[in-house]
């Protein structure tokens, strides 16, 4: 009776570091703070870089992304564990354009989506950034 009521007991204070140890890793989130740079082909066909700048501060996350007229700032910027979302809206010979970016950060490198919105029609493409070590 005495070895499985200590069976038991080693059980349970296993189970509870176990549980302890999951809700700890679901707590802690990637941290995406730094520089960030990927490369895509624009509609003229030429190769372009961008670079994105993020900054977590405890469940804020705040950015800019550069471009042709300088950086912008991100918006709706979200993240959620590995999963990091957020949109930049440019303004380009009067028209706004809005590209919504989602990914999964994984160590040094984000992969994910982007899409956009022309003529009414959305577009996606893939898009991964690397983090800058610069």
């Amino acid at each position: 009776m005495q070895r499985t009521l200590i069976s038991c007991l080693q059980l349970a204070v296993c189970l509870l570091l176990a549980l302890t140890a999951t809700a700890n890793a679901e707590d802690k989130k990637a941290d995406p703070t730094g520089t960030w740079k990927w490369s895509f082909t624009g509609q003229n066909g030429q190769a372009r870089e961008t670079t994105l700048k993020l900054k977590l501060e405890g469940d804020k996350l705040t950015g800019t992304v550069s471009g042709r007229n300088g950086d912008t700032a991100i918006e709706n910027a979200k993240i959620k564990g590995e999963e990091i979302s957020f949109s930049v809206t440019r303004e380009f010979n009067g028209n706004k354009m809005t590209a919504k970016y989602s990914g999964k950060l994984s160590g040094d490198s984000i992969k994910g989506k982007t899409e956009t919105e022309r003529d009414g029609e959305t577009r996606s493409r893939d898009w991964e950034a690397k983090r800058d070590g610069k």
